[in-house]
């Protein structure tokens, strides 16, 4: 007469889950070292820098672009590029420490004035007739004026390592105008992409 077969589970020594609670704690933490210096998203909070970004936007960071931090600090091992004009940021802001998501429109050495909204760097005004359109180098960004164009800065020059931060939504934007400069090794990384936008899924659109 045959036997019933036993259908339990067989039990584990207790050296078995131990292996398995360090693999999968080592591939947590591999995980969380590929988000804290090679690349991870942000979830846009606020209409701050409409039309550019809208709220609720999932946007791809690359933490490379501006130095390779040692994991889970905001020590550097290597330089990056340096941060350039119109780019688009993520970095903790100097008045709480809230992480934001802004424009850099002048770095160290610049020269900026900013009047109804519209930024003039160098001397030269960046809108074509003063416009909902802004040309830096490398990008354009169109503005959100229909709140106005928020404060006024004098001329002023911007030291060298610091950066001026500023929301394309001119007149709706706690930016730079508001709790001032931004030293250059506090940014957090540069936003390259949105790739979900509320009502669209997944979109692809490069910043």
């Amino acid at each position: 007469m045959n036997r019933p077969q036993d259908t339990k589970a067989p039990k584990h020594p207790w050296w078995h889950w131990r292996g398995e609670w360090a693999r999968t704690a080592a591939v947590l933490l591999l995980l969380g070292v590929f988000r804290a210096s090679f690349a991870n998203h942000y979830v846009v909070p606020s209409g701050s820098m409409e039309p550019t970004l809208e709220p609720g936007d999932r946007v791809l960071v690359d933490m490379r672009a501006h130095g390779w931090r040692i994991p889970m600090t905001t020590l550097h091992l290597t330089q990056g590029q340096p941060v350039q004009r119109g780019e688009v940021v993520i970095f903790d802001s100097p008045r709480d420490g809230v992480r934001l998501i802004k424009r850099v429109v002048a770095v160290g050495g610049d020269t900026v004035e900013v009047r109804d909204g519209h930024l003039r760097i160098n001397g030269q005004w960046l809108s074509n007739g003063r416009g909902s359109e802004e040309r830096f180098a490398a990008r354009t960004a169109t503005l959100d004026l229909d709140d106005g164009g928020g404060p006024d800065v004098a001329s002023m020059q911007v030291p060298q390592g610091q950066l001026l931060m500023m929301g394309d939504h001119r007149g709706n934007s706690l930016d730079g105008r508001y709790f001032g400069l931004v030293p250059e090794d506090k940014v957090y990384g540069r936003a390259t992409a949105v790739f979900w936008r509320s009502g669209h899924a997944f979109v692809w659109k490069a910043l």
